[in-house]
């Protein structure tokens, strides 16, 4: 009998925790149940979201006795245009392979859940920074031969399991693997603990790829009522968790002013007015930093078995800003104005790493989470407050003219985000659009005005340093840098 030309090439890209390195081990077991020759290797990735662990493997579909003593020649790593399996645990890492070459319509077969994990680079920008996921998926399906795309973390999740099993099964039912259901399923068993579930979740993966089951839909986006609705449920549990449940009502309050706005700009203004009174200070980022649930999170990413030790080490630099922040009014502003006035403002920062993990290091961060009912009467939240009211106010009035006005207005708050020089070029950026462009508007013509107000923010949003905003305004915007830059 003739035997096939080049072995099944299978690109694995896995995010930490998800058991990529063990679904590897899956594939060569099962090869090895089948006799067919088979190799793999992996190279590590890096922390933070910024990529994946690749598993690359190579599966010759012959069996041992076919090849009468001989051996294939195997390549260690994958090749553009030379990948017949590509599988991905999380959407982005997807487009990631088709954007790198690893996805062609003559040959690969794309394996993908549609899910999403958020990668450094779209976390660090100064809006709304997600990729939008429907390029990828539709990306996927003209990209590649056959393309396998769902929720596959929920799936897992709904069989009690990890991934990395729906992610094996769903490679198994695409018909594209040499070796049998029967082999997978045997090799899954041989990894002991947890077998069970994997089968399940294996089982569930494979029938989805297989079209022996409905692939699961995704939910309809809420209608644009329901959506307020749910923005102002969201906000309401968030401020409650933040400052109490007097907070919740302040915002509750507030946006009684939104119910004759059009319902997107209601909902827009309405999500802009929950972050922006959830704003980060050192007490929400020490509340935030000692909570259970993030140990919780951290030993489940480090993949900590119970009873084993883990050490968080936090690293803080706290400075004038953050102490004037938590005075009193009267006193914090005076501290602030001095700082500002000598370009000290950064001077006196001081880095600490604080072992939170162990008790002093706890309650020395938690006795900053302990000063949330102190809150209210610092000199940084009722700066804040009075910078809200003077927003919702310009948000009222554009409505009255032309709800695309009235949405732009509302979608200036995006500037306002993070702290120290981060938060101070973002509130330069913010009050330079909000004197020229909005209270002061050069033109009457809303939509000429609105118009104006969202070149003038993505300006901003694209360059925080202001350069690009100085030129859309026709002047320069000014922010108190950091001492010792130019």
């Amino acid at each position: 009998m003739s035997l096939p030309d080049r072995p099944i090439t299978i690109l694995i890209a896995a995010l930490g925790g998800e058991g990529g390195g063990v679904m590897a081990d899956w594939l060569i077991d099962a090869a090895a149940r089948c006799d067919f020759p088979s190799q793999s290797t992996s190279i590590p990735g890096v922390a933070q979201r910024t990529g994946a662990t690749t598993y690359y493997l190579e599966i010759f579909p012959a069996t041992r006795a076919q090849l009468g003593g001989r051996s294939p020649v195997f390549s260690l790593t994958p090749s553009p245009g030379n990948v017949d399996i590509m599988v991905a645990s999380e959407l982005i890492e997807a487009g990631r392979a088709m954007h790198n070459g690893y996805v062609s319509p003559e040959r690969t077969t794309l394996v993908a859940s549609t899910h999403r994990i958020y990668a450094t680079v779209e976390k660090m920008q100064m809006a709304d920074g997600r990729f939008e996921s429907n390029r990828v998926i539709d990306a996927g399906k003209q990209l590649a031969r056959r393309a396998v795309l769902f929720d596959m973390r929920k799936l897992a999740q709904d069989s009690g399991t990890v991934i990395n099993a729906v992610l094996f099964g769903a490679m198994a039912g695409s018909g594209v693997l040499p070796v049998s259901r029967e082999a997978c399923e045997q090799a899954i068993r041989g990894g002991g603990r947890g077998a069970e579930a994997s089968l399940r979740g294996f089982a569930a993966g494979c029938e989805i790829a297989a079209g022996s089951r409905p692939t699961p839909q995704p939910p309809a986006p809420p209608k644009r009522a329901e959506e307020l609705d749910e923005v102002v449920r969201l906000g309401i549990e968030r401020l409650t968790d933040y400052q109490g449940a007097a907070y919740a009502d302040l915002f509750k309050e507030r946006i009684k002013s939104f119910e004759k706005l059009e319902p997107k700009v209601a909902a827009e203004a309405a999500r802009q007015l929950a972050l922006w009174m959830s704003y980060e200070d050192i007490i929400r980022v020490a509340d935030l930093k000692t909570r259970a649930s993030r140990f919780e999170r951290v030993r489940k990413e480090v993949g900590a078995k119970d009873g084993e030790p883990v050490v968080v080490i936090d690293f803080l630099k706290p400075g004038l800003e953050e102490f004037a922040s938590l005075l009193p009014h009267a006193l914090g502003k005076n501290l602030q104005s001095w700082a500002e006035s000598r370009g000290k403002l950064d001077a006196y920062n001081v880095g600490l790493h604080v072992k939170t993990s162990g008790v002093f290091g706890f309650l020395l961060v938690r006795s900053l989470a302990w000063l949330r009912p102190w809150r209210p009467f610092s000199y940084r939240y009722q700066e804040e407050q009075r910078l809200i009211e003077r927003w919702l106010l310009r948000v009222n009035e554009a409505a009255q003219r032309s709800p695309a006005l009235a949405l732009e207005v509302a979608q200036c708050a995006t500037l306002l985000k993070g702290y120290g020089e981060t938060h101070r070029r973002g509130k330069a950026n913010f009050l330079a659009i909000l004197d020229a462009l909005v209270e002061n508007p050069p033109t009457a013509d809303p939509a000429a005005q609105a118009g104006a107000i969202r070149r003038a923010r993505e300006a901003a949003l694209a360059d925080p340093e202001g350069k690009a905003l100085g030129g859309a305004l026709g002047k320069p915007v000014t922010w108190l840098k950091q001492v010792g830059r130019t």
